[in-house]
């Protein structure tokens, strides 16, 4: 998503509100995050990880099945069909990750929040400077915006 976000307003120059407000929910982008945020294909994923002993490839399906599984609970309009290949329907969760009409605004606390205490728990359990520096730059996509708008969501057009 990131990548086609960048490309649509940094290469192609679409305004930042027509992407969030029509590719975004074109069929198009909606074929992409049907295959990236699917169960089953994260899931058979890491399955054939787990089971030819592929370590860096199970943490990254593992990974990807996890972030599955948080879109299902924080996406209401925008939902994902989370069970293609074999089904198009889509669960609406109650709750919006970024949509204060459905709690998106106390999420983002929330989120913030955990990140933040997260990465200062990691930073403080890591001996090196090194292992430090990986947590922050994790931590940087979330509370970058965050930081530089006062917003919760203000820079990928959505607060």
């Amino acid at each position: 998503m990131f990548a086609m976000v960048l490309w649509a307003t940094r290469v192609v120059g679409v305004p930042e509100h027509e992407v969030f407000g029509t590719l975004f929910f074109s069929e198009t982008w909606q074929a992409v995050f049907a295959v990236d945020h699917g169960f089953l294909v994260w899931g058979a994923l890491f399955a054939s990880a787990t089971w030819r002993g592929k370590v860096v490839l199970r943490a990254f399906a593992g990974a990807g099945l996890l972030h599955a599984i948080a879109d299902f609970m924080t996406h209401h309009d925008d939902a994902r069909r989370q069970f293609w290949p074999v089904s198009d329907w889509v669960f609406r969760s109650p709750v919006s990750y970024w949509d204060a009409r459905f709690y998106g605004s106390a999420f983002g606390m929330f989120e913030v929040a955990l990140v933040v205490t997260l990465a200062a728990f990691l930073c403080w359990r890591m001996a090196g400077w090194r292992e430090r520096l990986l947590v922050l730059a994790v931590a940087t996509p979330v509370l970058l915006p965050f930081l530089m708008t006062g917003s919760l969501h203000g820079l990928h057009g959505m607060g």
